[in-house]
């Protein structure tokens, strides 16, 4: 096993030395910025670092003397080492891919009070010094050995980064007109004023004003700028809001404080709603920060048990988002229990007819395989160690799942065991429906509201339309 010994007091001599060499990479940056909070963007942005004095990304000054104090506590003295001061002196910078060495060395010693002054030296991959100075311990005065600790594997997520990326296409298109159902409570309203802010919605408020403005005062909001259209109750805001759908006066549509199956109700009514010749299904677009693609889900919150027509309807609205944001042919995994075909499991029986429907041009614009397990469709070890050869495994887009319950607790399990950020958007409506629920964050309600802009974006509908 590994062990760290260290030099007691009475083991050093003046002239003693100890290196430790170590290439610096950006996950070093990341990491000694997370542990710091130094969020200086000469060390994390890169186009402000290609502007400074130094035309680069470089390390904080503090990871050369990090470095320095592993030197003093694994080596020279090593474990037991209390230290008691440091002074440095920076040279030049330490950028990406540069390799240091630090070197420690024993320049002098107090017997009385077991001290130990080292000098220390960082020098670069060309024998550059980039950091000098001194160090003050008191050294151990006793033998210590001990088992190198081991230490945690670190993996740095960013959370929602993807919704950020996503948020900065959407607003490149112009706002879309917007009715807010039912915005009586802060968080809802908060949501819309939020998304108006960022140039992604144009909010049209539709439900009862009085309620409307008591919660723009609960929250501090000047509806000044928006437009309120005013009914008596909730289920007269979802029937308001879909009449302004239907007669282009809004492009989309938001769902406010209101439980989701009443404005539903409204949206698929027979002769008033928004249907059309494709089933209305929801998308949940995934933030998950351990998988390395954006990930879809459908259908987790409309169609409780659909049969293998709504299926062709479900994966097609998820494909149709999928071009929206860029993705020109998404995997899609039509997900099961089994990877085989099994008449016991019947949805195993409909992922294989969805294939052979994409394979006949039923599906278009993607790759569609299936039946699929989870891990065989999100990890390529995983349909490595099993065998599994598919153009979708390890790489999906889009997870079909069988019915709601089952997509419902997978995304539930990936916001609160994997920590992604989850928006939701219905499709198939003649204008896509914004789903948000209170539990909700910001970045995720604004994500829902950049998927609305760019489906109207890639309509090539009018964004905006004129005052109804």
């Amino acid at each position: 096993m590994d062990t760290i010994a260290n030099r007691t007091f009475d083991e050093l001599k003046v002239g003693d030395s100890a290196s430790l060499a170590r290439t610096l990479t950006r996950v070093d940056i990341e990491l000694f910025a997370v542990m710091s909070g130094d969020v200086n963007p000469a060390h994390l942005d890169d186009e402000y670092a290609r502007s400074d004095m130094f035309h680069k990304v470089i390390a904080h000054g503090m990871w050369s003397g990090a470095l320095i104090s592993t030197v003093l506590g694994t080596q020279l003295p090593g474990p037991g080492t209390i230290y008691l001061g440091q002074s440095l002196r920076f040279l030049k910078p330490v950028g990406l891919g540069d390799t240091v060495t630090v070197t420690l060395t024993v320049a002098r010693l107090d017997p009385e009070m077991h001290r130990v002054t080292l000098d220390c030296t960082v020098t670069n991959q060309d024998g550059q010094q980039v950091a000098t100075g001194t160090a003050d311990v008191i050294a151990p005065a006793e033998k210590v050995a001990r088992p190198r600790v081991a230490l945690p594997g670190v993996r740095l997520r960013e959370k929602g980064g993807r919704y950020r990326a996503l948020l900065q296409a959407a607003t490149d298109a112009p706002r879309v007109r917007t009715a807010v159902v039912h915005p009586v409570d802060t968080v809802s309203l908060l949501g819309a004023v939020e998304a108006a802010r960022e140039g992604l919605i144009e909010p049209v408020l539709v439900g009862p004003e009085a309620k409307i403005r008591q919660a723009a005062a609960q929250a501090n909001i000047d509806l000044t700028p928006y437009r309120i259209v005013p009914t008596e109750h909730s289920h007269a805001a979802a029937d308001a809001a879909v009449a302004l759908a239907r007669t282009g006066g809004v492009r989309a549509i938001m769902k406010g404080a209101l439980h989701t199956d009443e404005l539903m109700h409204a949206v698929v009514a027979q002769d008033t709603g928004l249907r059309t010749g494709r089933r209305i299904s929801h998308v949940f677009a995934m933030d998950v920060p351990t998988y390395p693609r954006p990930l879809f889900i459908t259908d987790a919150a409309i169609n409780v048990y659909p049969t293998l027509e709504d299926k062709r309807d479900i994966v097609q609205n998820a494909v149709d988002l999928a071009h929206a944001l860029g993705l020109a042919a998404p995997r899609v995994a039509i997900l099961s229990a089994l990877e085989t075909v099994s008449p016991k499991i019947a949805s195993t029986i409909e992922a294989a007819a969805l294939c052979k429907m994409a394979e006949r041009g039923q599906i278009e614009g993607a790759i569609v395989d299936g039946p699929m397990a989870f891990d065989l469709a999100v990890s390529a070890e995983a349909a490595q160690t099993k065998g599994f050869a598919s153009p979708v495994a390890g790489q999906a887009d889009i997870l079909v799942v069988p019915d709601l319950e089952a997509g419902n607790m997978l995304a539930k399990q990936l916001e609160y065991l994997a920590e992604a950020q989850v928006a939701g958007i219905v499709l198939g409506a003649r204008v896509p429906i914004i789903l948000t629920s209170r539990a909700d964050g910001p970045l995720a309600r604004l994500a829902s509201c950049a998927l609305a802009a760019l489906l109207v974006r890639k309509s090539g509908a009018p964004a905006v339309i004129g005052s109804p």
